[in-house]
């Protein structure tokens, strides 16, 4: 079962940079784009551990680049952001 807590520490390897950068970059194109977006959206073009997909998503929220506004208690692809900062 995924938790972030013990997914974050991924998020500092190489690997985990660049699958942070990916998706970072992509979140805030889509963003642009659109004015929101959803997490199966955000990671659709990374590949790899799933976990650590997630863990970008909730570490961009943590870092207060976006913030959740639909889908609470829904599956999480389902979960849509927008800029935390408007």
């Amino acid at each position: 079962m995924y938790n972030y807590d013990q997914e974050k520490k991924g998020l500092y390897t190489e690997e985990g940079q660049r699958t942070f950068l990916q998706i970072r970059d992509r979140v805030h194109s889509l963003l642009d784009t659109a004015g929101a977006v959803r997490l199966q959206e955000a990671i659709s073009k990374s590949s790899g551990d799933s976990f650590l997909m997630l863990a970008c998503i909730d570490r961009l929220v943590e870092l207060g680049e976006i913030r959740e506004v639909a889908g609470e208690g829904s599956l999480s692809q389902f979960k849509v952001f927008v800029k935390a900062h408007a």
